[in-house]
């Protein structure tokens, strides 16, 4: 993993790098605690090698887990990072682009880097925070009215 911080009027901007092999999910995850970074909006682009994405069942209040288990382009990766009870918590969804043009996606769960992963974190308000919704056990962005 490299990481870079960017400082900007609008506040900073955490560069990361995923190699091949790593975890993207963990990977970001331990940028985010190294650099304090609680809240912010997240994109990406890169491939895996394999990939596990999620549908949310609303009856079971579980992911239901949709197994890639092929070489994807990831064509879009966007997200959040909230803090919930003091920590950062990163949410992200991928579009995953098989190699005969057709799509799969989801809520990122789990997936491998191949050959990279290219993340940009741009630091949003800090007082943006998530609290677990009753009706769905969800933590969940914590605007106005909530």
């Amino acid at each position: 993993m490299r990481t870079q911080e960017l400082h900007q009027p609008t506040g900073r901007v955490l560069v990361v790098v995923c190699d091949p092999g790593e975890e993207p999910v963990g990977v970001i995850g331990a940028a985010l605690h190294r650099y304090d970074l609680r809240a912010g909006r997240v994109t990406a682009v890169g491939g895996f090698q394999e990939a596990e994405v999620g549908w949310f069942d609303r009856q079971a209040r579980d992911y239901r887990r949709i197994p890639v288990r092929q070489q994807v382009e990831v064509l879009s990766l966007v997200g959040d990072v909230a803090a919930h009870q003091d920590e950062p918590v990163l949410h992200v969804h991928a579009v995953l682009g098989r190699e005969d043009g057709s799509t799969v996606g989801g809520h990122l769960l789990s997936a491998r880097v191949w050959p990279t992963l290219e993340v940009i974190v741009s630091e949003v308000a800090p007082e943006l925070s998530k609290r677990v919704d009753p009706e769905t056990g969800l933590a969940l962005v914590a605007g106005p009215g909530r």
